[in-house]
């Protein structure tokens, strides 16, 4: 899979994430403990972990890639 395919998905993972989080923030208070788990142990870490693919990606590619070799 090329490199611009993959940033794509992961692009649309973070995005898709967010929206959940969004809704939590902006909901009111008697309809966020319904779903408050799913948004602070799925969605959450999801989009954190995609967002920092998205920007110190290229570093653990490099890393990995050095110790192949």
């Amino acid at each position: 899979m090329k490199d611009s395919t993959i940033r794509l998905a992961i692009r649309w993972i973070h995005i898709i994430c967010a929206i959940p989080i969004v809704g939590y923030i902006y909901s009111p208070f008697e309809v966020i403990p319904n779903y408050a788990p799913q948004t602070r142990f799925v969605f959450f870490p999801v989009m954190l972990l995609s967002g920092l693919w998205m920007w110190k990606g290229h570093l653990v590619r490099q890393g990995m890639s050095k110790r192949s070799a």
